[in-house]
């Protein structure tokens, strides 16, 4: 059964084939020696790994969203913002076109429960 949320582009069979070789590459940011090869040459790291036009436009943009929509999953999307000295809140931010600190003040109130009385 397909969801469909209001601006969210749902990952599933589908986008992952569609982001695969984008989700690959950032994948090998594990590796100090990629992330350094990325920064020497972009244009030849996303060639080396096929991305197609729309991935390696939002790769030049650094657009989150651009790049979600063209398949990318977040935790290996988390590898490349962290080139970019990102994280995962920064993601989110972007995803849901909040600042950083109103995304983390949302991630609070969504976790906040109600005060228990004391015995």
């Amino acid at each position: 059964m397909e969801q469909d949320i209001p601006g969210t582009t749902i990952f599933d069979g589908a986008q992952a084939l569609k982001g695969y070789a984008l989700n690959r590459m950032c994948f090998s940011f594990n590796d100090k020696a990629n992330r350094d090869a990325f920064r020497a040459d972009e244009e030849g790291y996303m060639r080396q790994y096929g991305l197609n036009p729309q991935q390696a436009e939002a790769i030049r943009k650094r657009d989150v969203l651009g790049l979600i929509a063209a398949g990318g999953n977040v935790y290996y999307l988390a590898k490349f913002a962290g080139i970019l000295g990102l994280d995962v809140q920064d993601l989110g931010a972007a995803q849901t076109g909040m600042t950083k600190d109103e995304f983390k003040a949302r991630l609070v109130r969504q976790n906040e429960q109600p005060a228990r009385l004391a015995a």
